[in-house]
């Protein structure tokens, strides 16, 4: 495993290990999944995984209990985040939900808390006032956010008067908008850019086409699982399995070494198995040879799903034909 090479109290994974899936029925991966959740913990951290990643939204606090529990006593050598959902997040509130999160996670402290969404009513200030408290008294080690644009990251940094540590955002080789503001700027000063979706759902692993779409109600209502989208991202799935050939690996191995090449970059793929966070984990050590990057970054911009409004209708068709 590699790690982030920032000065922080433990060591942050290049690959971590995303809970979303821990409790929420919406991914469709059966009732015993909750038994399976405590095998890949355990393994990811065999494997050097020190970033695990929940939050209180995940099917409502089930996934801070599942994480915690499987931790166990590793809980206090390893990076547990959390977030929380902005619903009035006043800093009473912020405090209130916070010492809440911990207990389910069985911890004494949050290594990383983070917003999970920028609030457009509550301003920042008030957000971060709460979290610079949790600070002081120990309850929260870092400060991150989620789903923040540039400008709002360094406002939030500016109202907490301390470094936020994290941004945490969707991006993966179809969605790359970090690549423009956010990377460069965590690679300036010293932050990280916490990759969630780092497959596109699963989009990049090269599982599913046309004639194979996926099931579960979080990918069905992904745009780039349309009939159409598949077809279009098979160029860009024959680029990825030509150099995971290279490197006797896989398309969805090769699409987290794209990410990891930035250093100040982390993603936290979920996993539905123990084998899957076995080969998420072995995509840290994948080093791109620089014609293999290109050919990546070309066939990545050459891809144009339909997304959006136009994306709609389409969707609803799809659905309603299941």
């Amino acid at each position: 495993m590699r790690y982030v090479p920032l000065d922080t109290p433990k060591p942050i994974s290049k690959i971590g290990l995303g809970t979303w899936q821990f409790g929420s029925r919406e991914w469709g991966y059966g009732p015993d999944y909750e038994q399976r959740a405590a095998q890949i913990v355990r393994r990811a951290l065999d494997l050097g995984v020190t970033l695990f990643d929940t939050a209180e939204i995940y099917g409502f606090g089930r996934s801070e209990r599942i994480l915690g529990a499987a931790l166990g006593d590793d809980r206090a050598k390893v990076v547990v985040a959390s977030k929380i959902f902005p619903v009035l997040p006043l800093a009473p509130v912020v405090q209130q939900r916070a010492v809440a999160s911990a207990a389910r996670l069985g911890v004494a402290g949050i290594d990383l808390y983070q917003v999970h969404q920028p609030n457009p009513v509550v301003a920042d200030t008030t957000t971060m006032r709460g979290m610079r408290a949790l600070q002081d008294v120990g309850l929260v080690g870092e400060v991150g956010v989620s789903n923040y644009g540039l400008r709002r990251w360094r406002f939030a940094e500016a109202a907490l008067g301390r470094r936020v540590l994290s941004n945490q955002v969707r991006y993966s080789m179809v969605d790359r908008g970090p690549e423009k503001d956010l990377i460069p700027y965590a690679e300036q000063a010293g932050r990280i850019v916490i990759a969630y979706s780092p497959l596109g759902q699963g989009f990049l692993s090269g599982r599913y086409d046309a004639r194979n779409p996926p099931a579960g109600a979080v990918r069905r209502a992904n745009p780039y699982f349309l009939p159409e989208n598949l077809e279009r991202g098979t160029e860009l799935i024959a680029t990825l399995r030509e150099v995971a050939d290279a490197h006797d690996a896989t398309p969805s191995q090769i699409a987290l070494a794209y990410l990891l090449r930035h250093p100040n970059v982390v993603a936290i793929p979920g996993a539905s198995a123990v084998e899957q966070v076995e080969r998420n984990a072995a995509a840290a050590e994948i080093d791109l040879a620089d014609d293999e990057h290109a050919a990546l970054v070309t066939a990545a911009h050459a891809f144009r799903p339909v997304t959006g409004l136009a994306a709609v209708p389409k969707l609803i068709r799809a659905r309603t034909r299941k």
